[in-house]
C-alpha cells in the first residue's frame, strides 16, 4: 500500500511561498497556465511528468498544483512512488486567492 500523500492548502502555500524551501510544479495544460500561475512555479504538464524526472531533484520538496487538485494528486502519487518529496495543493487553482503571473 502506498504512503499517504501529504497535502497543503492554497492559503498555506501563499503564506510560505517565499519562506519555505519547496518548488511549486503546475501540472496543468498550456492553455490553462496562460490564465496565470503561482509566482515562481515550474510548468510541467501532467503527461510530461514521467519524461521530466531529470529536471527534478530528490533532495528537494515539491508542491504540485492543477486546476482542482485531482491531477496534481495523481502526479504527487507518481512522484512519491519514484522517491520524491511531494505535497499536493488541495483544491488547486480554483481555491487559489493569491497573485498569479502570466
Amino acid at each position: 500500500m502506498a504512503d499517504e500523500i501529504k497535502e497543503i492548502t492554497p492559503e498555506e502555500v501563499e503564506e510560505t511561498l517565499h519562506t519555505d524551501n519547496y518548488t511549486v510544479i503546475d501540472v496543468r495544460e498550456d492553455e490553462e497556465v496562460q490564465q496565470g500561475m503561482i509566482e515562481g512555479a515550474k510548468h510541467i504538464p501532467l503527461q510530461q511528468i514521467p519524461e521530466s524526472l531529470d529536471q527534478l531533484d530528490k533532495n528537494e520538496e515539491y508542491v504540485l498544483v492543477c486546476r482542482s487538485g485531482r491531477r496534481s494528486y495523481n502526479a504527487s502519487q507518481y512522484l512519491q512512488e519514484q522517491g520524491y518529496k511531494v505535497r499536493n495543493m488541495t483544491g488547486g487553482m480554483l481555491n487559489w486567492k493569491g497573485e498569479v503571473t502570466f
